[in-house]
């Protein structure tokens, strides 16, 4: 039990030095990373039961290196003040059985800005209908999809997949200026018998990267799915550009995918030249990710 926990709290102080090489195994073992944190329970109960002294030294231990890299998830890191915009982003899914039903779990929140991914021209107008009585600006470029309160001075199609429409940048005039705002659908990733698929989605963020390092705004949105959690090192470009509002105004992991029992958070909300004040996750819809959403002083 001690070198199970000796080596599980390697793990988590070294995994940055995983190889990615076969499989990206490194980017596999950082996605799910916060579950090594069952390891200490287990362990603890195991060690009580032996009553080995040395045991359930060893699994505090680890317990203590866990709380370490993930305790401040849980506290309020908003520094007081409340939030003059809110904003919510959902991966709707193309097969999406009951849209009008997911449109009001995202209205149920009286959202600024509300972004949608995976959506198919088949579903756009029952999406389209109830949300643009509440947010009368609206922008749709492919199958990504931006609704706001407040005007929408610009559009554009961000070319990161030239085989896939699915990006897009608009320019809101928010309640204290312009934001420039990026609604975004990585490719997907598997796990199979070649390891863990990152190609497609690295090779699509490098764009995205490129285009974010020519914005010349100051306030910066990212909304969307990214098919990444930002402890994945592959998503290093995009996180050391742009703070997850998450890991700075959330209370906890915000986990998002799947929807019926969320393991990861692949779904989210990044900012630049913006405070957040809040972030959580929204209740499962008819998609199989659910919907996040933040509070933030822009």
């Amino acid at each position: 039990m001690g070198v199970v926990a000796v080596v599980t709290g390697l793990v988590l102080v070294c995994h940055s030095l995983v190889p990615n090489t076969p499989g990206n195994l490194g980017s596999l073992l950082e996605t799910v990373l916060p579950w090594t944190g069952l390891a200490v329970p287990a362990l603890l109960l195991a060690a009580l039961v032996r009553r080995s002294v040395p045991a359930v030294v060893a699994a505090l231990l680890l317990g203590a290196v866990w709380s370490a890299l993930f305790a401040s998830l849980f506290l309020d890191g908003s520094g007081g003040g409340g939030p003059n915009l809110t904003v919510v982003t959902h991966n709707v899914n193309a097969d999406n059985p009951d849209p009008a039903a997911t449109v009001r779990t995202l209205l149920a929140v009286d959202p600024d800005l509300v972004a949608l991914e995976e959506i198919t021209d088949e579903a756009l107008p029952a999406y389209r209908g109830p949300l643009d009585r509440r947010l009368p600006h609206s922008v749709h470029i492919g199958t990504v999809a931006l609704w706001s309160r407040y005007p929408i001075t610009e559009s554009r199609r961000v070319t990161i997949d030239p085989g896939w429409s699915r990006s897009l940048r608009a320019l809101v005039q928010g309640p204290k200026g312009p934001l420039a705002v990026y609604v975004v659908h990585l490719p997907s990733v598997r796990v199979g018998a070649s390891g863990f698929t990152t190609g497609r989605r690295d090779e699509t963020l490098g764009a995205l990267v490129r285009a974010l390092d020519d914005e010349r705004r100051k306030k910066v949105l990212l909304l969307g799915d990214l098919n990444g959690a930002t402890t994945d090192r592959g998503l290093e470009p995009l996180t050391s550009r742009l703070a997850s509002v998450e890991g700075s105004g959330g209370t906890g992991f915000g986990f998002s995918w799947p929807a019926a029992f969320p393991v990861t958070r692949v779904d989210h909300i990044l900012t630049r030249g913006v405070t957040p004040t809040d972030a959580w996750t929204l209740p499962a819809t008819g998609s199989d990710h659910r919907p996040v959403a933040a509070g933030l002083r822009a």
